[in-house]
């Protein structure tokens, strides 16, 4: 994957417990993705194994850890997703809050991008967003996503939104 000039990815692993921890359970997540349920190291290893470790086996894609190259702190997550309603993968991210405001995000939509172009020569993509994720939407739309329509992802009682990037 073409490496962002401030950012390095690295694949998830069960040592990412805490990270992942801390993460799916800041209130931009829950507000904007959901309660995956996960209160604990163990519940975080699961995750990390049943979601972004498998998908990486399957499919050869999947989110991975975003650290900054000047610290190696981690700051958030960044990949793609294919979800089995979808007929194409979509780009997932999400940044602890701290690291908000300071162009990871887009920094790093974008290296998944350059990844899904050369590496993996897909000709479109999706991102889903919550409703009223004005931040996220601003991120996809700088990055040449284009509003689709909305859509009732499985699960859910609202809407999402529906982004789609054609290469």
């Amino acid at each position: 994957m073409p490496q962002p000039s401030r950012l390095r990815f690295d694949p998830l692993s069960a040592a990412d417990a805490s990270f992942i921890l801390e993460l799916v359970n800041e209130p931009g997540w829950l507000q904007h993705i959901g309660d995956r349920n996960i209160h604990d190291l163990a519940a975080a290893a699961a995750y990390i194994a049943n979601g972004p470790a498998n998908s990486h086996s399957q499919y050869g894609f999947g989110l991975d850890r975003v650290n900054r190259l000047d610290t190696a702190e981690p700051v958030g997550l960044c990949g793609l997703l294919q979800r089995p309603y979808l007929d194409a993968p979509d780009i997932g991210y999400a940044f602890l809050q701290r690291h908000h405001g300071q162009g990871f995000a887009t920094e790093a939509v974008r290296a998944v991008l350059g990844d899904a172009r050369q590496r993996l020569a897909l000709p479109l993509l999706y991102a889903i967003t919550s409703p009223d994720n004005d931040a996220s939407i601003r991120v996809l739309e700088k990055c040449g996503f284009h509003f689709e329509r909305f859509m009732l992802t499985p699960g859910a009682t609202v809407q999402s939104r529906l982004f789609v990037l054609r290469f």
